[in-house]
Order: structure tokens, then sequence, then C-alpha cells
């Protein structure tokens, strides 16, 4: 008993400790945020890397989001709803829930892992602590780049993954639905509001602020070598897909509760 007592004590002052480092971070990433212009050179290079970069794999994932949502749609409803609200329900589930989330799901398993795994190698290398030796921040030019780039580039592949989605459950319900291409616009266009659309791209804000601070502050505790960089990549998928999830519950919660 007083064994587990003691692991659980431990666990908890972990949790806080951890919880405590992560707000000091986004504060300090935040104070960085004016010396944006001076380091934009860095803000472009990882807008590449995580935006035009993943941009492939999003599409991909996409049209597939989009089929399979006009596919589960028809089926469920046979017999009970007509056909021509086919548009209105792809639309609805891809813009508000599988746009947002799945493209956020796709840049953290590729992006969360790289940023954790390069961070953590410059952690291990002493690479950042040569950073404070030359009385440079390595928050502003490590992390905040990264931050920035998860803000504004995540909503912009939300936009391609939903448009993206669309076409591919129009593709699915004309082929194979048997619906004309204008009885599906025209469900989607009937029932399409512009706070569906706000409220997809403000959980993509969210979700590639997440992706961004969970894979940095994960690079920057890393401990042990070549296997801490290893345990840390792991951690920052698996903890960035569980804030993504829990954040989408609250943020539908209260924007639609």
């Amino acid at each position: 008993m007083e064994k587990f007592l003691s692991l659980f004590g431990q666990k908890i002052l972990r949790f806080f400790k951890g919880t405590g480092s992560l707000a000091l971070l986004c504060k300090s990433i935040i104070l960085s945020i004016p010396m944006a212009v001076k380091r934009r050179h860095l803000v472009v290079e990882q807008m590449v890397f995580m935006g035009v970069n993943s941009l492939p794999l999003v599409i991909f994932t996409s049209v597939f989001t989009g089929a399979v949502s006009a596919v589960q749609a028809a089926y469920q409803f046979q017999g009970y709803v007509p056909l021509r609200y086919l548009g209105t329900a792809v639309g609805k589930a891809v813009v508000i829930e599988l746009g947002p989330v799945l493209t956020a799901l796709v840049v953290a398993g590729r992006v969360g892992a790289a940023v954790a795994a390069e961070l953590g190698t410059m952690k291990v290398t002493e690479q950042i602590d040569a950073l404070e030796t030359m009385a440079l921040d390595p928050v502003e030019f490590l992390v905040m780049p990264r931050y920035l780039a998860g803000l504004v580039m995540l909503p912009i592949l939300t936009i391609f993954s939903d448009f993206v989605a669309i076409l591919g459950g129009l593709a699915v319900s004309v082929w194979f639905v048997n619906i004309t291409s204008y009885t599906f616009l025209n469900g989607l266009k009937a029932f399409f509001e512009l706070q569906d659309l706000f409220a997809g791209l403000l959980k993509a804000c969210i979700f590639g602020s997440i992706i961004a601070i969970i894979g940095c502050y994960q690079g920057f505790i890393t401990e042990g070598g070549a296997e801490g960089v290893g345990s840390s990549t792991t951690k920052a998928v698996v903890l960035s897909s569980v804030l993504i999830l829990v954040s989408d519950y609250m943020i539908a919660h209260l924007l639609f509760g």
C-alpha cells in the first residue's frame, strides 16, 4: 500500500510539474511573438514544412474521408431520409468535424513527431545549451516559428481538406448512390451556415497550436540519448492526439451545446 501511494504521489507531482513547465513555455512563446517579423524567414520555413509538405497526405486522406461519409450517410438514409439531403449530411460532417479533426491527427503524426525528434536530438546533443551560451533564446529561434506555422497553416490545410472531402463525397454520390451532382450540391448549399465554417477553422487554429506546443515541449524535455528521443517522439504524437480530441469536444460543447 505504501509503495502504491508513493508511486501515485510521484505521478501526481510529475503531472503538476509538467503542467507548470508547459504553461511557462506557452508564456515564453507569447512573449516571443513580436520577434516574428525579425525571424520571418524561420516562420516561412516552418510554414512550408508543416503546411505545403503535408498537403499531399492531407488531400489523399480527405478524398476517402468524404467518400466514406457519403457512403455511410446514404446507407443510413435508406427508407428514412430523402437522398437530396445527402450533400447536407456530408457537408456538415466534413466542415464541422471530420475536416479539422482528421487533418489535425494526420499533421500530428507527421509534424508533431518530426518536431519532437528534431528538438529532442538538439537537446541531447547540447545544441540548445549552445544557443543559450550564445545569449540566444531557444524559444524565439526554435519554438515560436513552429507555433506560428501551426497556428496559420492548419486552418489552410483544413480548407483544402474540406474542399477535397466534399468533392470525394460528390463523386461517390454521383457514381454509386445515383443522385445528380445538382441534387448533392443543392443539398449542400441549402443548409450551409457560416458558423459551421467558423467552428471548423477555430478548431483548426487550436489544433495547430496544440501540435506545435506539445511537439516542442516534448523535444525540450528529452533526456537519455537516442532512446529518449524515441520516447519523446511517441509521447508527442500520443499526447497531441489526445488533446486534439479533448479540445474538439470542448469547442463543440461551447459552440453547439
